[in-house]
């Protein structure tokens, strides 16, 4: 009789190995417990004549389901799922579903799932218990996310400072073309793999160039999503979906979550394509019914009071000479609990990261920082101004220190000399009182001393 996932997850590592080691698994020493378990139920289902696959499911109105294993869209090695199976497991779209296939028939087109072995890396048992997603209570973000790796990593470290990110963050990056929104990305998504590997990072990137979904899939350690400028917006719609999807179903489960979205506007602009029209139109050309969708995908991002938090940090596109860009720009302006805006002036003037740090900022940010931490950011926010030179100077500061704690530091020891100067500056009139000083009376003994 094989085993199932629950089975073998309550084996000991060392009798794991023995399976192994009976079924012939290469290199089974330098796998870990979830990968051997997996790496044994495929050789279960090769040595009963089956194989072994898995798949995001994206269940049809009609009731049946199908699980995608490439990049969440339609294919020729998609594996049929029957309604009955999905009931008795009460599997929602976004579950990856592992299991025993059989190869397609003469008359048919696709693989067919004959058993559900494991649903999100747990067993189906367990998944059928947990929670759906709306009844799950949204708090504000708790703990903060830590970007800050190196000392040359300008735009994380300055995020860690002045606008800050926590678990189930819902933010907002304002970009105007050429101000280096994806190199921003990049390194955000380079942070949380490195300081966070326990963390499921999505890449979603829709609308894009191909050499760029290209350079982020090599680049970056989280499962890169795309949907390419040259594919349908209804192609553009159904991978952001699904991807949503399979975050939500990882929420459930009580995980945290991250997905980098690049970008809303092109997301709003894809669903302004594809609904149907309402008869209403706003400037700029754009329906006010297809901003409900992308609004569910942006709101859907919240930390869970049950456990586990989805965080959302999606780009907005500004300046690019069209108007509906800016409505959209505007009507998710407030929908956000962080906004980091980049700067178009300080990039033409060769200033990076070309943050403007004046206007980001993070709500609620006296939640993910210490009290002596938050009072050293207020000080910095009250002489903050808005010329290119203070945002050099302040750039400069941060490249000689290494890190942001005594990038902190060096602003409360510069307060504390500017208060002893002045301190020092005050008695100085008190102990010379009798010194004379331009504007001053003389005194009679020195008025005599001039007549003679």
């Amino acid at each position: 009789m094989d085993l199932q996932i629950s089975d073998l997850e309550e084996m000991k590592l060392t009798d794991l190995y023995k399976l192994a080691k009976q079924y012939q698994i290469p290199y089974y020493g330098q796998l870990k417990k979830k990968e051997l378990i997996f790496a044994i139920l495929r050789a279960q289902a090769e040595k009963s004549g089956l194989m072994f696959m898995q798949g995001v499911l994206e269940i049809l109105p009609e009731g049946y389901g199908f699980l995608r294993p490439i990049n969440y869209l339609p294919s020729h090695e998609d594996i049929y799922i029957s309604a009955s199976q999905i009931r008795k497991f009460d599997l929602r779209t976004g579950d990856l579903v592992s299991g025993k296939c059989r190869a397609p028939k003469e008359n048919e087109r696709y693989f067919g799932l004959l058993q559900v072995n494991a649903v999100n890396g747990t067993s189906p048992e367990q998944a059928a218990e947990r929670l759906h997603f709306p009844a799950l209570t949204p708090l504000y973000p708790q703990e903060k996310l830590v970007l800050e790796t190196a000392q040359n990593k300008l735009s994380t470290r300055i995020m860690d400072v002045l606008a800050p990110v926590g678990l189930g963050q819902r933010g907002l990056i304002v970009a105007p073309p050429k101000a280096g929104k994806t190199l921003l990305l990049k390194e955000i998504a380079n942070s949380i793999s490195t300081n966070n590997p326990e963390i499921d990072l999505f890449v979603l990137l829709i609308d894009e160039r191909p050499e760029e979904v290209t350079d982020m899939q090599r680049s970056v350690k989280g499962e890169v999503v795309a949907s390419t400028f040259d594919e349908l917006p209804e192609n553009h719609i159904k991978v952001a979906e699904l991807v949503l999807e399979r975050a939500l179903r990882l929420v459930e489960h009580k995980k945290d979550v991250v997905i980098l979205l690049d970008s809303i506007t092109r997301l709003a602009r894809a669903y302004n394509l594809v609904i149907p029209p309402s008869g209403r139109t706003l400037s700029g050309g754009i329906d006010p019914a297809a901003f409900h969708r992308p609004k569910r995908f942006f709101g859907a991002a919240r930390n869970v009071e049950e456990g586990g938090s989805l965080t959302i940090l999606a780009t907005a596109l500004i300046d690019t000479g069209s108007r509906m860009d800016d409505i959209i720009y505007e009507e998710f302006k407030g929908t956000g609990n962080m906004e980091l805006h980049l700067d178009r002036k300080l990039a033409e003037r060769r200033i990076f990261p070309a943050i403007d740090i004046r206007r980001s900022g993070t709500r609620r940010e006296e939640d993910l920082l210490g009290k002596e931490e938050l009072d050293t950011i207020w000080h910095i926010r009250k002489n903050m101004n808005e010329t290119p030179d203070f945002v050099d100077g302040f750039l400069k500061k941060m490249r000689n220190t290494e890190t942001n704690k005594e990038f902190l530091a060096s602003f409360d020891t510069a307060e504390e000399t500017n208060a002893k100067g002045k301190s020092s500056s005050a008695k100085k009139p008190a102990n010379s009182s009798t010194s004379s000083s331009p504007g001053r009376r003389p005194t009679r003994s020195t008025a005599s001393a001039s007549t003679k």
